[in-house]
């Protein structure tokens, strides 16, 4: 990482709430929480963002979620977070040749048509955003989805896009661990009194 991280013992009380949070499920806390150690209550937000948007109640599939979220950090060439999904698609079906494509080649991947019209929108929005318009969506609909799906489709790849700006900006290069227990690093919930709601 290009900018100082607080470590673990050297963590204040606010601080090590936020590292223990994802400890507690992961051993340490990510490199994409400590980068922004700096700032406790980004990390902590970070965290809250992360853990809602991965638990949105739509119908889409662990593996619709992963394809939106391996595309979009390939096409924005990001190691570390591609490789996070990588490790979540080959969980959910996907072998090593297909992934590849998938990376290559985001349209060429011989995919349902769902799940292609879901990789055609997340490498609109990750590619092009300002080229995004309501057709983008009524083809969604079109292959069934619902508009929560479509909103949770939406919020995935924003997400992704956003983290990989963190990562790629703050010098976070590396590939994860192929034994990382890739979705255990998805935060728990905190409590809406935890929150301050």
């Amino acid at each position: 990482m290009w900018i100082k991280t607080i470590p673990y013992e050297e963590a204040d009380d606010e601080l090590r709430a936020v590292y223990d949070r994802q400890a507690r499920a992961l051993g340490k806390p990510t490199e994409t929480t400590m980068v922004g150690s700096l700032y406790p209550r980004l990390a902590a937000t970070r965290l809250d963002l992360y853990a809602v948007s991965e638990r949105c109640p739509s119908n889409l599939t662990k593996h619709q979620r992963n394809l939106i979220s391996f595309v979009t950090s390939a096409l924005n060439d990001v190691t570390y977070c591609s490789s996070q999904a990588t490790i979540k698609l080959r969980e959910t079906g996907l072998d090593n040749d297909q992934i590849i494509t998938l990376a290559n080649d985001p349209d060429s991947l011989d995919l349902s048509p769902a799940d292609r019209e879901l990789v055609r929108y997340t490498t609109k929005l990750t590619r092009a955003p300002g080229s995004v318009v309501e057709e983008d969506i009524e083809r969604l609909r079109s292959q069934g989805f619902t508009d929560l799906d479509i909103l949770d489709a939406n919020s995935q790849c924003a997400h992704l896009n956003y983290v990989n700006r963190v990562s790629r900006g703050l010098g976070i290069t590396h590939a994860v661990d192929p034994d990382f227990p890739a979705y255990l690093a998805i935060p728990e919930e905190r409590p809406a009194d935890a929150q301050g709601h």
